[in-house]
């Protein structure tokens, strides 16, 4: 009966698996299809009611759309604003004009600001961007995206505004900020060696390595630590923006204090088209202060409104609505903030600096119209995803399939967490999805055995951003980046071996964790 309950069970993510794998099936389409048999099975085998299920599903697509869906169209909306208005192109040049040495900017570019963009968007801007940008300066296309993908894995938790490990709290039942230090604390190895690694990648084997280790050990240290004071202290919303700005900062501090010796070896010479672009797209030449200015609000913004400042935090935190929706057993409770809430204050953010950079009201209308109509189908993938998790959360599915990996694994099963979240990402392409996938049954499998639910809930999320190296859509959105449609096998085939790598690390890392809470044992 063990046996016959998890297959049942898992038939919504077996459907997905072959659906976005096998099929090629679009995301929308599969998800939609899996949230059909999640209800079916619910209330013909697991006899939810039909209220139940629905009002069960409701509760995921409401969870969904605020605060997930809204912080990823607001971000989006961010990014295409400065795509709009050309300050990406003033930003892109910027950094392209720092160093000739393509490790430096390897390090600048695919992790200083590949992690911001991770903080501040996500959703792929993290890799496509940084790669676009390392192969539009002369770096090898292939090796950029292989190196951005590799970089970006760690990053994932943290991303958009720290949606994967909220949302992840809410789905697994623990508390945000003790989560917020679990999750930075279990990837902390991968990430200080994560700079290393692209390093070698973008400088095509170890030796890049030679004449790099300070200059490396400062851009992983530098994003690290203020990395960590930022996850224990405030929560998941700040990390990887606070990092990567401390990052790139004592990256270029350190060119100008502690010259290094250029090595013929790894010189590009980069070609400015910035100007000519501009010129011919019709658009204004901003200047720095004007380019960055979205960004700089949204950080400032973040910032002011988080606990970090007491007045403003406690006068708007309160301003919310609370509401329960599933009708059965145990319901959660909803709550939905509406002006302390990331989505809100990066859409705030997005708008003032989109006026700073000389856009009318019209523009900036057009290009959250353009952007709502760009990603529909992603709101519509996210909102099925989670209704798909709640209703096999309330309906028993996601216990039965806990009941059987505990018996399976047993007290080994944090070894195979991590590649639990790297499937989740590989089928979903999303932190956030995968963490509303399986961060429910990491965290009912960990009580089961005995264990730490936030450990393990906390590898979930390692293991998704693992998971999206390989995960199709990424490959397909980095190919896209640099040009080269119809690259993704050469893709793959190279990022697969890094893949494998941080799998097992992954792994080894989470049951180490258990290990040292008296034996495994909470």
């Amino acid at each position: 009966m063990l046996l016959f309950n998890f297959f049942l069970a898992m038939l919504p993510i077996i459907w997905l698996i072959l659906a976005l794998c096998g099929l090629k099936i679009a995301g929308h389409k599969a998800c939609g299809t899996a949230l059909l048999i999640a209800l079916i099975l619910s209330i013909g085998y697991w006899k939810l009611s039909p209220i139940q299920a629905a009002t069960a599903a409701l509760e995921g697509v409401l969870n969904a759309l605020w605060p997930i869906c809204i912080v990823i169209i607001a971000a989006l909306f961010t990014y295409n604003m400065s795509l709009k208005t050309g300050a990406m192109d003033v930003i892109k040049k910027m950094l392209g004009n720092v160093s000739t040495d393509k490790r430096v900017l390897a390090l600048i570019i695919g992790w200083g600001f590949g992690n911001f963009m991770e903080g501040m968007a996500g959703f792929g801007t993290a890799v496509a961007i940084p790669a676009s940008m390392l192969a539009g300066i002369g770096m090898d296309p292939v090796s950029s995206v292989v190196g951005c993908l590799v970089v970006n894995s760690t990053p994932t938790a943290f991303g958009s505004v720290g949606v994967p490990t909220v949302t992840l709290a809410a789905v697994s039942g623990t508390e945000l900020l003790p989560l917020s230090q679990d999750v930075v604390l279990i990837q902390c190895i991968l990430t200080f060696l994560s700079p290393f690694i692209l390093v070698c990648i973008c400088g095509k084997g170890i030796r890049a390595l030679k004449g790099m280790i300070p200059f490396t050990l400062i851009a992983s240290l530098s994003f690290l630590l203020p990395c960590i004071a930022a996850a224990c202290f405030i929560g998941p919303e700040l990390p990887n923006i606070i990092g990567s700005i401390c990052s790139m900062a004592c990256m270029i501090a350190a060119l100008k204090y502690m010259p290094m010796k250029q090595d013929d070896a790894y010189t590009l010479i980069i070609h400015d088209d910035t100007d000519t672009q501009e010129q011919a797209s019709g658009k204004e030449n901003l200047n720095a202060l004007q380019a960055w200015s979205s960004f700089i609000l949204i950080f400032i913004f973040l910032i002011l409104t988080s606990n970090l400042c007491p007045p403003i935090h406690n006068l708007i935190a309160p301003i919310q609505s609370s509401l329960t929706v599933y009708t059965g057993e145990n319901p959660n409770t909803l709550t939905f903030s509406w002006i302390n809430m990331p989505g809100v204050i990066i859409f705030i953010a997005a708008v003032i600096g989109g006026l700073i950079q000389k856009a009318s009201l019209k523009i900036i209308f057009s290009v959250l119209l353009e952007t709502l109509k760009k990603y529909w189908k992603t709101v519509l993938t996210i909102c099925s995803v989670m209704a798909t998790a709640k209703i096999m959360s309330y309906s028993g599915m996601i216990s039965d399939i806990a009941s059987l990996l505990v018996a399976a694994a047993g007290q080994y099963y944090p070894l195979i967490a991590p590649l639990i979240g790297a499937l989740g990402a590989f089928v979903t392409g999303s932190g956030t999805s995968t963490n509303v996938l399986f961060g429910g049954l990491q965290a009912e499998t960990a009580l089961t055995l005995g264990m730490d639910p936030t450990w393990m809930a906390a590898a979930n999320v390692m293991g998704a951003g693992i998971g999206k190296m390989i995960c199709p859509q990424g490959i397909a959105i980095g190919a896209g980046a640099i040009g080269a449609a119809g690259a993704e096998s050469k893709i793959l085939s190279a990022v697969f071996r890094y893949f494998i790598v941080y799998v097992i690390a992954a792994g080894l890392l989470c049951y180490s964790g258990i290990m040292l809470f008296e034996g495994g044992i909470i």
